[in-house]
């Protein structure tokens, strides 16, 4: 749980995000049959079979040189920049610098500077890749959470209605199941989450995704837990390298089931997603198809609390203009204090930054002429420039309380964005193993979003300074009509969530 700090636990405003993201699996199993104890393993099958095996690019070049460095490094080297180093320098490096530095140094190059020359070339040169390749991987996952978007947008059941997911949970879900497909379908997966297959491969892309589950996970400031787990079928009998990697890369526990008793494994299900929500979602799945042998989940929950706090005294009953002609009452909280914004002219957009007591922040999106043309146009280079461009100065902020649920089915949606195959009999998943021909037969993403306050006020807990306003006007940022929500972490530059708020006052 979040523990508070003495001078600021009086009040915070606090914000509880989590989301929840299912890929089902069926096929038919055939020839390996376990016995009847399996169905008891559980939990040790997750604990007990899977190894972590490393840290990836996150780990300390300095503090793992010797074999480590050779094994991860050196790996990494070869088969993602390498292929193009040595084609291009690669290969000039060697016939000139490499022949060079032979005659010049000799002998005692190799056994005295040469040694530490060569683990500080191989650890810078490390260190650039990696960057390269989580940079990759982060511009991907962005223009997958816009695509993301704009497809749940466009759905008619979502029209007129609140907006809100974890682009995070979706990539982190669907990376997590590549690594069980081969051929067509794991190009098709990773081509619709903007990873190119060509310049970057499994294991490189596992090691990011390592890199940031990780860090999310050590936050301090604020309550963010981010992880998989796997459901498997007591009589499956997966690749030992397709658990070892799921384990290593994203972080995840596995279990064994008997989908056969379709209440327990429900209620196994339901009970991990309410412990890891913490009991915000606690019936993500009602049924199963006895077919079922895999269930493949992401959770991320996040709960923050502001580093500027709102006073519940101030908050008030205020109108809220869904369109022109629909207005709701909602509870507005306000604030006059420094806040970060930025003033966008080339989509009439204003952007609120709220940062909460870690690296991560919210953005609130009020475009002045409606969502529609905001949301045509928006993309990842509007959130970096906002990022960039932020301003401190005094506003007097008004911001609906929240409390919204969504629920979406992401079948129809995915095989739009470019990933088909993993829903028909086409489906090749034979990473996860040989005995069965599986598909995807369902994706389900759960979501909650609440904006609350609780206690009284803190003080001076936050040190905003206010600027004297005798000589100036405050300006206002009144978020009572549609708005979009984007909460970014700045550490590792990743949108958490995102969605739009049409009307407050629904759940």
């Amino acid at each position: 749980m979040l523990k508070y700090c003495s001078q600021v636990a009086k009040m915070r405003t606090i914000l509880c995000l989590l989301i929840v993201m299912a890929v089902v699996c069926l096929g038919v199993v055939g020839g390996h049959k376990r016995n009847g104890s399996d169905d008891q393993q559980g939990h040790e099958h997750g604990r007990g079979h899977w190894r972590d095996r490393g840290r990836g690019c996150g780990r300390d070049d300095d503090q793992e040189e010797g074999n480590d460095q050779d094994r991860g490094h050196g790996r990494d080297h070869d088969r993602g920049h390498g292929r193009d180093h040595d084609r291009g320098h690669g290969r000039e490096h060697d016939r000139g610098h490499g022949r060079e530095h032979d005659r010049g140094h000799g002998h005692d190059h190799e056994h005295g500077h040469g040694r530490k020359h060569d683990h500080g070339h191989r650890r810078e040169h490390g260190r650039h890749h990696c960057e390269n390749v989580t940079k990759s991987v982060i511009q991907g996952n962005a223009d997958f959470a816009f695509r993301l978007y704009k497809q749940l947008v466009a759905l008619p059941t979502n029209q007129n209605k609140n907006i809100f997911f974890s682009p995070l949970s979706v990539s982190l879900a669907l990376a997590a199941l590549s690594v069980g497909a081969k051929g067509q379908t794991h190009e098709q997966l990773f081509t619709g989450l903007g990873f190119n297959s060509s310049q970057w491969d499994q294991e490189q892309i596992g090691e990011v995704f390592q890199t940031i589950l990780t860090q999310l996970n050590q936050k301090t400031g604020v309550d963010l837990s981010v992880g998989t787990a796997l459901f498997l079928r007591n009589t499956l009998k997966p690749h030992p390298e397709f658990l070892d990697t799921m384990k290593r890369f994203y972080l995840s526990e596995g279990f064994t089931v008997d989908f056969t008793d379709t209440a327990k494994a429900i209620d196994t299900i339901n009970t991990y997603v309410k412990d890891k929500t913490r009991g915000k979602i606690d019936e993500l799945v009602k049924d199963l198809d006895p077919a079922t042998v895999m269930y493949l989940l992401s959770y991320i929950y996040f709960k923050g609390k502001w580093e500027i706090p709102f006073d519940p005294e101030d908050t008030t009953a205020k109108p809220f203009h869904i369109n022109d002609n629909t207005t709701v009452p909602v509870q507005m909280m306000t604030l006059k204090k420094k806040f970060w914004v930025y003033e966008d002219r080339e989509t009439s957009t204003s952007v609120l930054h709220l940062h909460y007591n870690d690296s991560v922040s919210m953005m609130l999106v009020l475009p002045k002429n409606g969502l529609a043309n905001l949301e045509e146009v928006i993309c990842q280079n509007h959130i970096m420039k906002w990022q960039k461009w932020m301003r401190s100065r005094v506003y007097e902020v008004y911001v609906p309380k929240l409390s919204i649920t969504t629920k979406y089915s992401l079948k129809d949606v995915l095989s739009e964005m470019g990933m088909p195959d993993i829903f028909t009999d086409r489906a090749n998943f034979s990473g996860i193993s040989e005995e069965l021909k599986v598909g995807v037969s369902e994706v389900v993403h759960q979501a909650t979003l609440d904006v609350d306050e609780a206690g009284a006020t803190a003080a001076a807990a936050t040190g905003v300074v206010i600027m004297p306003l005798s000589m100036h006007i405050t300006p206002v940022l009144n978020f009572n009509r549609p708005f979009m929500v984007i909460v970014v972490d700045r550490e590792t530059k990743g949108i958490l969530f995102m969605g739009k708020v049409i009307n407050p006052s629904n759940k």
